[in-house]
């Protein structure tokens, strides 16, 4: 039989164990992602930030607690460049990053951290990855579908406008995917009897003379795919404007240039792509290697129209076409 002495001896030294066995417990280690986009720092650059950081939550990964984010935002090459050996030299546990421009910066930079890429115009062409459905290095990710949405942007604009039978692409050349969207316009436009006119920008005060020399040609028009320089708030504001002022027809890659007056837009669901892509980071920080997640294309895509836009312009848009429409604004 156990004296009381013993029993509080007992009880005593074990509980003065216990914090000694609390502590002897590794704790979770702290994760770091790095994310480096390729766009300047304003608000609808930071709320597809939010998707992904959203996602990543909802997954377990917990900023402050379990997981660490630095975040870039390279407005031009040249900090694109930069950022990318310093989110290197950091050496975290996987890099999130989109679109071309910065992936390829990145690309030379490391072979072991895993990378998840967005908005990446052909993959295989571009020589990010040898093969869709087994990556097989360290980059993996979500690819755009280039090809499909410029062809139907050039039917959408058509559908808009039947008597359109020129138009222009307008990309800048700084966007490392220029030549291999060009390539595809030079193929797809003839096969919808529109002559297709190359239209690249270098400087953005190019921007005026291209939609001065569209108005002086009949039945023309102009398609502006996504792209980091021409989607910042301020040049997205005066390409809206020029279009309004020269009756221009004009269909954008992305819905945010229709809520400012655009008159219509194709492309994907973006924040579905950044939240796709935070399960592929979840992936990976859970052990899974990026060379065995296939590169995906998105999903979801989003066509909007302004009627009120199309109106003022005097284009009569079909009630088919609106009723196809995801958002029609009024």
């Amino acid at each position: 039989m156990m004296r009381r002495r013993e029993v509080i001896t007992l009880i005593g030294g074990a509980a003065a164990a216990w914090p000694l066995a609390a502590r002897a417990q590794p704790r979770e280690r702290v994760r770091r992602v790095g994310v480096l986009i390729g766009s300047d720092d304003h608000a609808e650059g930071r709320a597809l930030f939010g998707e992904f950081q959203r996602a990543l939550e909802q997954l377990g990964w917990i900023y402050g607690q379990n997981i660490q984010l630095d975040i870039r935002w390279a407005r031009d090459a040249e900090r694109g460049i930069v950022y990318a050996k310093e989110l290197v030299q950091l050496n975290p546990d996987v890099i999130f990053a989109g679109p071309s421009n910065v992936v390829l910066a990145l690309q030379p930079e490391t072979r072991n951290i895993p990378i998840v890429f967005v908005r990446v115009s052909d993959p295989i062409a571009q020589g990010v990855v040898d093969n869709l459905a087994r990556p097989g290095g360290n980059i993996t990710g979500f690819s755009n579908p280039d090809f499909p949405m410029l062809g139907k942007r050039l039917q959408l604009l058509k559908d808009i406008v039947p008597s359109i039978g020129k138009v222009a692409l307008m990309i800048s050349v700084r966007n490392a995917a220029s030549a291999h969207w060009y390539r595809q316009f030079e193929t797809l436009a003839p096969s919808l009897a529109i002559e297709p006119v190359p239209a690249p920008i270098r400087e953005l005060a190019e921007i005026e003379q291209v939609f001065e020399k569209l108005a002086r040609e009949r039945d023309s028009g102009l398609v502006i795919p996504s792209d980091t320089v021409v989607e910042a708030p301020a040049v997205r504001a005066s390409l809206v404007r020029l279009a309004a002022a020269h009756r221009l027809p004009v269909i954008y890659g992305r819905r945010p240039f229709v809520v400012d007056g655009g008159l219509a837009s194709y492309g994907i669901d973006d924040p579905d792509v950044f939240r796709s892509a935070a399960r592929y980071v979840d992936r990976i920080l859970r052990g899974e290697k990026p060379g065995d997640l296939p590169v995906q294309q998105p999903t979801k895509f989003e066509f909007a129209i302004n009627l009120k836009t199309a109106r003022a312009q005097g284009f009569n848009v079909p009630m088919a076409l609106l009723a196809s429409a995801d958002e029609v604004i009024e």
